[in-house]
């Protein structure tokens, strides 16, 4: 049975400084992120062990934490690579206009994904994720590590609002850490992820007019 692997920070844990301190980066990717993926390897080999026993009593927790630990890890590693030293700004090419055509302006956009994220009660994440049902852009609120948007929304830029991506360093001061990192957005990686999400077809025509 394959395993999930914690991958590597594709910067060293201060490059994001001053916006995201370095303790916080090795906190958050050593620690946390690593927990995730070691639960969700957890949960599968419980469901293995069950299988092999056909004894499924616990299947429903099984695969509650399943959903949780591996949406973690999912979302981290897509955080990792959607921030990069010597980025922020803005995006370019079709993902301008898109953004342009489904939010009014990148200065729309950008404040309703911060609200997003902000808004959260209790642990969660802001998202920018393809519809690809309605070939257009949406945002969505993450509880915990699970969406409640359509089961074909793809995640294209991930803002972790949990707390401990920022309070080591902003305290409680989420807002001006959601301000904050807007400066290490990585667009090309969004843009990258953008045109890969253009190309997916979930065989719903007539989904959508």
């Amino acid at each position: 049975m394959g395993q999930y692997t914690l991958p590597d920070l594709p910067y060293d844990y201060a490059a994001l400084e001053p916006y995201i301190s370095g303790q916080i980066m090795e906190l958050h990717h050593d620690k946390h992120h690593a927990a995730y993926v070691k639960g969700a390897n957890t949960a599968l080999e419980q469901m293995d062990e069950a299988r092999d026993k056909q004894d499924f009593s616990r299947v429903g927790a099984q695969e509650k934490a399943l959903a949780f630990n591996l949406s973690g890890h999912v979302l981290h590693s897509v955080f990792w690579q959607n921030l990069g030293p010597k980025s922020g700004g803005h995006p370019s090419g079709d993902l301008t206009d898109a953004i342009k055509e489904d939010f009014g302006s990148f200065d729309r956009f950008k404040k309703q994904l911060t609200e997003v994220a902000s808004s959260i009660m209790g642990s969660g994440w802001g998202a920018l994720v393809w519809e690809p049902v309605g070939k257009r852009l949406l945002t969505t609120q993450i509880y915990d590590h699970q969406s409640n948007l359509s089961q074909a929304g793809i995640p294209l830029l991930v803002l972790d609002a949990w707390e401990h991506a920022f309070y080591l360093q902003y305290q409680n001061r989420k807002a001006e850490y959601l301000d904050a990192i807007w400066n290490v957005v990585n667009w090309t990686d969004v843009k990258g992820r953008f045109e890969a999400a253009r190309a997916v077809d979930v065989a719903l025509a007539g989904a959508a007019s």
